[in-house]
């Protein structure tokens, strides 16, 4: 763990105590307070990832930037701030100095977090969706932080698979061409953030807490960098229909595209949009995945330190 950051990197007192004794932690991201969710079911959901955490055994790490420092372990207020200031930045890796340096506050992504847990020493971390490889990246070159940081971060990320606005195939071979091990939690087809099965295959599965905090330990036993990838499926009675899913997103997709939106600004677009246009089924499908990851990332990181 590095510990010369005190003015930039502040280890909540309860989470530096675990990482010294070894004890499981799990990070957690706030974009999805601040941007990827309405209020107040961003801060709701903050709230019962870090209860589910808990229960399972683990501590929780809530990251963020709070006034001009990286915090990892914030405090009830704080994550309030979070969800109802209105100049929230979102924090990605390329973020983290200017962000600090503002002296504002930031909500990290996955990619922010991951790049905070490798100062840290975190090495397991729950999430909804990750992002991935951009619909027209042949053209546009738009591919997530999420799968560069992944790569060089020695972190088990729990997630419900790439995020539905994706080019998911492309995703799945940009994750196998970076070398990041991807597990499908019960399944053997890739999730699809709120739908189970994108239709297609991962090439491993695990049905256990356990199995997979074998397979993260002995990766990372052969000397390799790169995380390890947990795709959980939605809940089945969570799951938003095929095409009430593709309609919706087709059309968020085309607004955006309509409104000039680019990069970093479309997914929170597109989320908002399909809350609207599903009639809130999909933001009860978003509640419940992230929800449950958060609990199942407790469960490997208790079975991993249990080693």
């Amino acid at each position: 763990m590095t510990r010369g950051f005190t003015g930039l990197l502040r280890l909540s007192p309860e989470i530096e105590r675990a990482l010294i004794r070894s004890q499981p932690v799990v990070a957690l991201e706030t974009s999805v307070v601040a941007h990827g969710l309405p209020h107040p079911d961003g801060l709701e959901v903050a709230r019962r990832c870090e209860q589910r955490v808990r229960e399972a055994g683990a501590v929780p790490a809530t990251t963020a930037i709070i006034d001009g420092a990286v915090r990892v372990g914030i405090r009830e207020e704080e994550l309030e701030r979070l969800a109802t200031s209105g100049d929230v930045r979102k924090v990605g890796p390329r973020d983290l100095a200017p962000a600090v340096v503002s002296g504002g506050l930031g909500a990290t992504t996955v990619a922010g977090t991951l790049a905070v847990c490798r100062i840290a020493g975190i090495h397991f971390m729950a999430t909804g969706g990750i992002g991935g490889v951009h619909r027209g990246w042949q053209q546009t070159r738009d591919v997530s932080a999420d799968v560069h940081e992944i790569s060089i971060a020695a972190v088990c990320v729990v997630c419900s698979g790439a995020k539905s606005l994706l080019d998911v195939a492309a995703t799945l071979e940009e994750l196998e061409t970076r070398g990041i091990p991807v597990i499908g939690y019960g399944t053997d087809r890739f999730p699809l953030f709120l739908q189970r099965d994108s239709g297609l295959p991962v090439h491993d599965r695990a049905d256990d807490p356990v199995t997979v905090s074998v397979v993260a330990a002995t990766h990372w036993g052969f000397a390799r960098a790169a995380g390890v990838l947990v795709a959980q499926p939605v809940a089945v009675e969570a799951e938003l229909p095929a095409d009430v899913a593709d309609t919706a997103i087709d059309r968020a997709l085309g607004e955006a595209d309509e409104r000039g939106l680019r990069g970093a600004d479309v997914t929170p677009y597109v989320l908002g949009r399909l809350h609207e246009l599903t009639d809130g089924r999909s933001l009860a499908a978003n509640r419940r995945l992230i929800e449950d990851n958060a609990a199942l990332a407790a469960e490997i990181a208790v079975a991993y330190y249990a080693e």
